[in-house]
């Protein structure tokens, strides 16, 4: 029997940690690098893990004097980077240091900026998935529905040719039990969380763009060896002129984006920017097309489930290569096993790096058979791109788009995958060699430098 002083401790000690979890589940920072602006909700972060995530999303180098704390609290939307800062270090000194062809650095300090010399290394993502929810793939003959019974589960999603199927529980707890009762069923081949991926970065206006508006005309595709490259992204909106042949009807899994955006939006520059990277191999025409796959809808972020739904709806649809302009940290067995159905059927994948400086993976872009490419700044790898060993291409990371008469600039490992998919693209298109010969070729005029 369990006396009742035990009790009140184990009761105590369980209400600190939910309520310790519940405050570092709340904490989020997005810095939207290309924008120069900041979304931050802290609740008692320590500067440390602080700093760390600033660095991660930044690329900044920090350091930080010796023996300086502080909690930090802050609620914003939209702010400067300058003003973020204020907000979030509050009493503390900082000196941000641009630089142009290095990463900038930012100095945080009690007394003297010249006292700010501990390094601060960028903080590896946390990989999150969607609360309650897990991802299932069961062996041939298995009832999803019977065994959903058994779990307290409700099918919320199927994918019933590749047995494949997302599950929904009631609280944590339930989850927690059905993954261990997953995970030793036999009937089961793999289990898995709904992982999140990262929001897309936006895009900035420019005032005086560099280059001029695309100009490519379609030639209209034959019935057979068409090149189609399924965009998984958010909603791509009509593009200007004659561009607007080159894209397919739009498709959508995660519902309905928001109607008639002001803003251009990030899979429409990722649709013009394979475009131009077409263009450039091309020279002024072109059949290949793009296949929209929204897999963002109305919501600011994606899942697992959602991208493994959009492989299937643009495979199914006729897409040769897939452009995946976004990543998780979380790496789903359930997505990487869908990725590889396609890549036996001949379909090429190609996916986004990470926007963190670090060599830690990101997916699915390290996933089996996917080819990572991250991004060229100056013949160098940026100083905001992930160099990890699963990276295998580095193409240029900035892209100037058009869109509603307005130039934007849109930087990014997504705009390096969006290049080189356009690339890949347009080479298979005219030349007409195996999609092996063309990635060989690639790989020698895009390797990856040295970091």
């Amino acid at each position: 029997m369990v006396k009742p002083a035990i009790c009140f401790v184990f009761c105590l000690l369980f209400a600190v940690l939910c309520l310790s979890t519940s405050a570092a589940d709340t904490n989020l920072l997005v810095w939207h690098k290309t924008a120069d602006r900041v979304d931050g909700d802290i609740r008692g972060e320590p500067l440390w893990p602080l700093l760390e995530d600033i660095a991660r999303q930044t690329g900044w180098r920090i350091y930080v004097e010796p023996g300086t704390t502080r909690n930090a609290s802050a609620k914003f939307k939209d702010l400067p980077s300058s003003d973020a800062l204020r907000m979030l270090l509050g009493d503390l000194n900082f000196a941000l240091a641009p630089r142009t062809n290095a990463a900038s650095q930012l100095y945080v300090f009690r007394t003297v900026m010249q006292n700010a010399t501990r390094l601060v290394r960028a903080a590896a993502a946390p990989a999150k998935h969607v609360p309650n929810e897990l991802l299932v793939k069961l062996k041939p003959g298995v009832n999803i529905d019977a065994l959903a019974r058994l779990l307290g589960a409700k099918v919320v999603g199927r994918m019933d040719k590749l047995g494949v199927y997302r599950l929904q529980f009631d609280d944590a707890a339930t989850t927690d039990v059905a993954l261990g009762k997953l995970q030793n069923n036999s009937d089961v081949a793999e289990v898995d969380y709904n992982y999140y991926f990262d929001p897309p970065p936006s895009a900035q206006p420019l005032a005086n763009a560099p280059v001029p508006p695309l100009s490519l005309q379609l030639n209209p595709p034959g019935n057979s060896g068409r090149v189609i490259v399924g965009l998984l992204d958010t909603a791509v909106q009509p593009l200007d002129g004659s561009l607007n042949d080159f894209l397919l009807k739009q498709l959508s899994v995660a519902g309905d984006a928001p109607a008639n955006s002001s803003d251009v939006t990030h899979g429409t520059a990722m649709a013009y920017t394979i475009l131009a990277a077409i263009a450039a191999s091309e020279h002024g025409s072109s059949s290949v097309q793009i296949q929209p796959v929204d897999v963002y809808g109305p919501n600011p972020t994606t899942t697992s489930w959602d991208v493994a739904l959009g492989v299937q709806a643009a495979v199914n649809n006729g897409a040769t290569a897939l452009n995946m302009s976004l990543g998780s940290t979380g790496d789903s067995s359930i997505l990487d096993g869908v990725i590889l159905s396609a890549e036996k059927d001949g379909i090429v994948f190609f996916a986004a790096a990470g926007n963190q400086p670090v060599s830690t993976p990101t997916y699915p872009a390290a996933a089996p058979g996917v080819i990572a490419v991250t991004a060229l700044q100056n013949g160098q790898i940026a100083p905001y791109a992930d160099f990890g060993s699963f990276v295998s291409l580095a193409l240029p990371g900035s892209s100037v788009v058009y869109w509603g008469n307005q130039a934007y600039l849109v930087q990014g490992t997504s705009v390096s995958t969006a290049n080189a998919t356009g690339v890949a693209a347009g080479n298979k298109n005219a030349s007409g060699l195996t999609w092996a010969q063309i990635l060989s070729a690639m790989q020698t005029k895009f390797p990856v430098p040295a970091k």
